[in-house]
């Protein structure tokens, strides 16, 4: 292993508050752009369906972006701590831009699904390596700001992105949603390329090439057999057992060869580090819950309060109203009360949106509804932004970029894992009642789906406990290290309090 105090590592020439705004903003802009594209595409599903086809196919334009995003994060966070952040964002940016000039130009659904690959390979890059510019170029304290301006961002695609995917498929045609990227992400690109300097060392590494494509072979047949279980194939069928299989052998032999190599993609070490797997095992919790909230408070609203498709939307937005309020304030509590304490009240306020959401009956409000869904954003917030944070200190530079995919990275399992939990419940329930193996939920009775549903916001309650535990454990305060750490530092436990 190198010599610590021989590794010079990249530090930010952006200093002045007025010299990183521009950059603040450019990453804000890249981020709203992966956060509206989440959800912008499906209010346009219809229409694009009549133009392409493709119905049986159009599930795919969301699991191959969230797949090709979820597992291509590790690696850009290792290569922007071996190489520096700026060529790894605007490479996400120029393959997202590409991407979504493709997409507007797509002949065909198949071509859509491919081209939606491209640009779920540059939303991984965005999301992790914009989080780390800003932990690099802001200090402990002013992250705890900053944290609240990105998360605003998400609120904002949560309103603005629905409405204009109708907005665009009713009037201009369907693929201005892709097209309406390239102006933006150019001049987001343009600006990080002029304005965000860093000094990197120019030095001879080892790609970890079998460890990045056993963790991307991996994690893809993970994820696959996750997102597509009980939907595509039974959990019971040969298909899934061949897949998780599949993914337990290759997940061990990356284990193997992340032991031996000498610049790992995903060090080992990142597993030995309470104050990680702390803020990723809260990660993990709040990707389970909010798929759960995304997924059927929306259907729930429709199907069984009898609200239109604006008003379910709107009552889901409501979740990433709460978030950047909390992410704001998450900042003044963990610079006084500490880590600890701030995300023990993330939880307890997760948990007690949960137990409203239980209290949600078919002749409730919308209102109730989404009220449940603000208050868990709120407890969203206080445990998300100051894991982050959390992280970030505890590394130095040369690990940020790989504290940060890790963050982020385990929300993608968990919003993984809470797509395969919660449609079981859902499946399972309606199965048993209309004694058929693969339900359409479409055309499933309120009368049938409200219970259905309801044991979701049960089996949310009892994953909301996990938090608690998350908060128990977590450090109190996270010590920045003084001295940069080497290609695989080692950490002591006297970097948590």
């Amino acid at each position: 292993m190198s010599n610590p105090q021989q590794v010079r590592v990249a530090r930010s020439h952006v200093g002045l508050r007025s010299e990183r705004g521009p950059i603040l903003l450019a990453v804000m802009l890249s981020v709203g752009l992966v956060a509206i594209d989440s959800t912008i595409l499906a209010t346009a599903v219809p229409a694009v369906v009549s133009d392409l086809g493709g119905f049986t196919s159009f599930p795919w334009l969301f699991s191959i972006y969230l797949l090709a995003q979820a597992i291509s994060v590790p690696l850009y966070g290792k290569l922007a701590d071996l190489y520096g952040r700026k060529p790894l964002i605007l490479l996400g940016v120029g393959l997202f831009v590409a991407g979504s000039l493709l997409c507007g130009l797509a002949w065909g659904m198949t071509a859509l699904i491919v081209f939606r690959l491209v640009q779920g390979l540059g939303a991984g890059a965005i999301g992790p390596i914009g989080m780390t510019i800003l932990g690099d170029i802001y200090t402990l304290q002013e992250r705890a700001v900053v944290q609240g301006y990105v998360a605003s961002v998400w609120a904002m695609a949560a309103l603005v992105g629905p409405t204009l995917g109708g907005v665009f498929s009713d009037s201009i045609g369907w693929r201005w949603i892709f097209f309406v990227n390239l102006p933006l992400g150019a001049a987001a690109g343009w600006v990080l390329w002029r304005r965000f300097e860093e000094k990197v060392e120019r030095r001879r590494h080892t790609i970890d090439y079998l460890g990045s494509g056993l963790l991307a072979l991996g994690g893809t047949l993970l994820l696959l057999a996750l997102l597509e279980g009980g939907v595509q194939w039974a959990w019971d069928s040969g298909m899934s057992i061949a897949l998780f299989a599949g993914s337990a052998v290759l997940l061990v032999g990356f284990v193997l060869v992340e032991r031996r190599a000498r610049e790992p993609v995903l060090p080992l070490w990142v597993f030995r580090m309470r104050v990680l797997n702390v803020t990723n095992a809260g990660s993990l919790v709040v990707g389970v819950l909010l798929m759960g909230l995304s997924s059927y408070v929306p259907l729930y609203s429709q199907r069984v309060l009898g609200t239109g498709a604006v008003v379910a939307g709107l009552a889901l937005a409501a979740m990433t109203i709460g978030w950047p309020i909390a992410a704001s304030t998450a900042g003044r509590l963990y610079l006084t009360i500490g880590f600890r304490a701030t995300v023990s009240i993330g939880a307890v306020t997760a948990l007690a949106g949960a137990l409203i959401l239980l209290s949600v009956r078919a002749d409730s409000s919308v209102y109730h509804l989404a009220l449940a869904c603000f208050v868990m954003g709120l407890g969203f917030g206080f445990v998300a932004s100051p894991g982050v944070v959390a992280a970030q200190t505890a590394v130095s530079w040369s690990s940020r970029g790989v504290a940060t995919s890790a963050n982020m990275f385990s929300r993608s399992v968990g919003s993984a894992v809470g797509v395969a939990v919660f449609g079981a419940v859902v499946n399972s329930y309606v199965s048993g009642h209309l004694g058929s193996s693969d339900p359409d939920i479409s055309h499933v009775s309120p009368g049938i789906l409200e219970p259905a549903i309801h044991d979701v916001f049960l089996v949310t309650v009892f994953i909301a406990l996990a938090l608690l535990i998350v908060g128990f454990v977590m450090p109190t305060r996270v010590t920045e290290p003084e001295e940069p750490v080497a290609a695989e530092p080692a950490p002591t436990p006297d970097a948590v309090a």
